[in-house]
């Protein structure tokens, strides 16, 4: 067996599906599940995945789950809000056939709020050869630990992230607490006024100018102010947590 698609999902059913549909050129396609109560498994076996238990919350431990599970001998992984371009399938199928390199950053382009695309294209190390990859590591912002050298693919990875205003700030409601804990757990610096004034405007900033945010109208916008705003709560999170009694 040449090539393991890995997914890590959550109660994803209005998601996966199309997902899954991306990722029917690989050879196997193992569906790392978090406990979904949803029709998500469901839909995962309907489309010929095979479902394995994960743990909830820490990216890391499922990613790595799914690795020990994988039978390929090359490992891409893709999430469940993702979908890989036919461009990218037809590349991702050469590159596993030449053995040029150990892994391969992909390209992926952002969409928000619908349909709309993001300026900045972003590039993340997703496939690799089994025995190269050690492992992944980080609880929240988790990245592979590779042996050997890494190259690149031209085509693209889309993601439909923050469809809808509500998603998002639910989003900020959960994944804040987990980003304030792991600050407050390697004893960040004391919050003050200045410094939550300082990473909020800074969220603002990298979206809006540094990512190009403003050639996107309003849709941009509206992205680089939720931008800030997510990085303000995660520090007034912080905040809280240093000045409870």
């Amino acid at each position: 067996m040449k090539l393991s698609a890995i997914i890590i999902a959550k109660d994803s059913e209005d998601l996966i599906e199309e997902c899954l549909k991306s990722v029917r050129f690989c050879d196997e396609i193992i569906l790392v599940d978090a406990g979904s109560k949803d029709k998500t498994n469901e839909i995962g076996r309907q489309n010929g995945a095979r479902i394995i238990k994960g743990t909830e919350g820490d990216f890391a431990k499922q990613r790595n789950i799914g690795l020990e599970n994988a039978r390929g001998e090359w490992v891409l992984y893709i999430d469940t809000d993702e979908r890989v371009s036919v461009e990218l399938q037809k590349e991702i199928l050469r590159a596993v056939s030449k053995n040029q390199f150990v892994g391969y950053r992909l390209k992926r382009k952002n969409f928000y709020l619908g349909n709309n695309p993001w300026p900045k294209i972003e590039k993340l190390e997703r496939l690799f050869r089994k025995e190269n990859l050690e492992n992944w590591y980080g609880s929240l912002h988790e990245t592979a630990k590779v042996k050997g050298e890494i190259g690149d693919l031209n085509g693209l990875i889309l993601h439909y992230t923050h469809r809808d205003l509500s998603s998002m700030l639910q989003k900020t409601i959960i994944w804040s607490e987990t980003e304030a804990k792991l600050r407050y757990d390697t004893n960040h610096p004391k919050i003050v006024t200045w410094r939550l004034i300082r990473v909020t405007m800074t969220g603002f900033f990298d979206s809006y100018i540094t990512q190009g945010g403003w050639k996107a109208g309003t849709m941009g916008l509206i992205e680089s102010i939720y931008q800030g705003y997510s990085i303000f709560i995660t520090y007034a999170r912080l905040w809280e947590m240093q000045n409870k009694v």
